[in-house]
């Protein structure tokens, strides 16, 4: 298994250098990587003492940042090390700085891993989430590096706990403590033996609630809703903006649109101007103070600030419900905005549990859509009940940052 592993990681960067000669993300995300080792041994000193923290990408950072920004001011004496697999996270936060240093992680080789350790020699590491780079594990389990893996989420399906998965368990056990989100975490990990392991839950609420507390503002957004109801439609794909299209052809008169697509490179921002051409579309870069007074649709072209956009919405559409599965629906929530997706949420708790309370709807056509958005804007008691069913939940969840920091006093103390 360990050959087929090392293959499928040769293989996969083949496929990136054959596809960075047309695509853009598959350039950067070589580019990143060149030269890393001289570039990281020019800037690690051996009298610092790193840790290292790594996440596959944007959300992945965003759902650990509390506990590094946490980590940070209780244990000052380390550097931090934060290490991104995805140019959609190195290339937004590559200027963070609740961290000392800031790189790509070199693609998963057995030679790359031995080099990285030899060169940062973290006195821990932190992987956020779902990040499981076996190379990785394999060395820093040999030099007695202790490895926490935060906001882990288990399900019985993953091929961890599959007839065929011996040899990823075995890697699993190399792994010094778990925090995991929920009970089902913890159950199927000690299913396989795995008991070194503690609920914290999710980290991701500790982070919009920050988000909620401390929201940066956007004048010309502002300006943008003055005197209309205002829908939000974030981190949507085409079948989402398929709905929303017919949405906003029945309401062009009562509700302004916010359109947040998941991907916002030209072709994207394109095809969205020209489907909602009936309309007055203004891309977010190219508004001012007069034209984002007279557009109907606001189209935004940027990454990195949409949890903050939300503060300015009545109601949140959360796009992906008709792919892969929803995007965050958390950013919404904590501003206590009624939350709308399509029904593809199944493996997302917080989504599952939000339907339940009825703070969040799922739809599945047009006419859903349309029911629910005009029931959420014009029944205000309903309105305001969904939107404190919001709230409280993403209060009654915070926490998970506190519960990690506590127990790695604890094992860093040992």
């Amino acid at each position: 298994m360990s050959l087929l592993y090392n293959i499928s990681i040769y293989s996969y960067h083949l496929l990136i250098s054959v596809s960075s000669l047309f695509n853009e993300k598959a350039r950067l995300w070589l580019k990143g990587r060149k030269n890393i080792f001289f570039r990281l041994s020019d800037i690690i000193s051996t009298k610092d003492k790193f840790v290292w923290f790594h996440a596959a990408s944007l959300g992945e950072f965003e759902q650990g940042r509390p506990v590094i920004e946490a980590f940070r001011k209780k244990f000052p004496q380390y550097k931090i090390l934060l290490t991104f697999f995805s140019p959609s996270g190195y290339e937004i936060r590559k200027d963070y700085k609740g961290a000392d240093f800031i790189f790509y992680l070199p693609i998963d080789t057995k030679i790359n891993a031995r080099k990285f350790i030899q060169i940062v020699n973290p006195r821990l590491a932190f992987f956020i989430k779902y990040e499981f780079w076996f190379n990785y594990l394999n060395v820093l389990y040999e030099k007695n590096v202790p490895v926490f893996i935060i906001s882990a989420i288990f399900r019985k399906e993953q091929h961890f706990f599959k007839w065929y998965g011996g040899w990823f368990r075995k890697m699993l056990k190399k792994i010094t403590f778990f925090f995991v989100q929920n009970r089902n975490s913890l159950e199927v990990l000690d299913s396989i033996g795995i008991k070194n392991a503690k609920i914290s839950g999710d980290t991701r609420f500790d982070r919009v609630f920050a988000i909620s507390q401390k929201t940066q503002k956007y004048p010309l957004i502002a300006k943008f809703t003055e005197g209309k109801k205002i829908f939000l439609a974030g981190s949507t794909w085409q079948p989402d903006e398929e709905l929303i299209e017919q949405l906003a052809e029945k309401n062009k008169n009562d509700i302004k649109f916010i359109i947040a697509p998941h991907e916002v490179h030209e072709e994207r921002i394109r095809s969205l101007i020209s489907r909602f051409g009936k309309h007055k579309v203004l891309r977010y870069s190219e508004s001012d103070e007069i034209n984002i007074s007279h557009a109907d649709i606001l189209i935004i072209d940027g990454i990195g600030f949409l949890s903050s956009l939300y503060q300015y919405c009545d109601v949140a559409y959360i796009g992906g419900g008709f792919g892969k599965g929803i995007h965050n629906i958390l950013e919404a929530a904590t501003f206590g905005k009624p939350v709308i997706f399509g029904p593809n949420y199944f493996k997302f708790q917080e989504a599952v549990e939000l339907i339940s309370q009825g703070g969040a709807i799922c739809v599945n056509n047009i006419g859903e859509l349309i029911e629910n958005t005009d029931k959420l804007l014009k029944k205000a008691d309903y309105y305001r009940t969904c939107s404190e069913i919001c709230k409280n939940y993403i209060i009654s969840k915070c926490g998970a940052t506190h519960i990690i920091l506590d127990n790695l006093q604890k094992i860093i103390n040992t």
